[in-house]
């Protein structure tokens, strides 16, 4: 039973993240191959710097390699779909599936509420991992075309952006389980992830904003200049925290749900 929910969801969620992946996929493929005609341009440096191109995440030179993916790709791109992706599952696998008369009747088959909160966080993860996965296949093909970013540092910041994206999901699985209601659910979601976007990309220019950027998830997975310098085991820490906290919040919140 335990698999079914999981098997289920993903099913239902199937077109939503193969269309996802393949449009990031491709677009991300596009962005490293149009690189070369790009890597000489100087004047494409003289965008970073201003509040402007950090609300684009662009805050280095945009003719070096990790600059070119960290403004193309992995700051605002990569982020956002993955955003769309868990957020939205995140709304609807419980508090949607409540308002549809569907969740109540999963609740009276022989399972507890922990174990199905835990599938339906499975199948995010199985949804945020096949996203990260597909954008890091066509990145990596960008060193044929002179991206020469680690591997290494690809694969943990495809990992740091896909934790990301689960936190923010498992916190709106929680608000959606508390208040049973998907519009409230999706609303808070959509905050925070608008909230941490805007702190980590705007405390590089407005320097009163530079203390906050520590509460933002995407600070701690793409805003530290992850892409050149590698994800420590620090944001990892700090990412895995927060996902651990947000699903025992969920659990609490769907024990406690009247689905009556």
């Amino acid at each position: 039973m335990h698999a079914d929910i999981t098997r289920l969801d993903l099913r239902l969620r199937r077109r939503s993240t193969i269309g996802y992946t393949a449009g990031l996929a491709l677009y991300s493929l596009a962005v490293v191959a149009v690189y070369p005609a790009f890597e000489r341009s100087s004047s494409l440096n003289g965008l970073s710097g201003s509040t402007a191109a950090a609300l684009f995440g662009i805050t280095g030179p945009l003719t070096s390699p990790g600059g070119w993916l960290n403004g193309n790709v992995y700051a605002n791109f990569f982020p956002l779909i993955m955003l769309l992706l868990t957020v939205g599952y995140g709304a609807a696998c419980l508090a949607g599936q409540d308002e549809d008369g569907t969740l109540g009747l999963i609740a009276t088959l022989p399972v507890r509420r922990r174990a199905i909160v835990c599938q339906k966080t499975l199948a995010m993860a199985l949804q945020a991992l096949l996203l990260a996965c597909g954008v890091t296949v066509c990145v990596l093909a960008g060193r044929s075309f002179h991206l020469t970013v680690s591997p290494g540092h690809i694969v943990g910041i495809a990992l740091a952006l896909a934790l990301m994206g689960i936190d923010v999901g498992l916190i709106t699985m929680a608000a959606g389980a508390a208040t049973g209601r998907r519009g409230t659910a999706l609303g808070i979601g959509a905050a925070l992830g608008a909230a941490s976007y805007l702190l980590s990309s705007l405390a590089v220019a407005i320097p009163g904003l530079r203390p906050g950027r520590y509460v933002s998830l995407l600070y701690w997975s793409v805003g530290d200049n992850q892409i050149s310098n590698g994800v420590t085991v620090i944001d990892f820490m700090v990412l895995l925290a927060v996902g651990l906290a947000a699903l025992a919040a969920g659990v609490i919140a769907f024990r406690r749900a009247d689905l009556s």
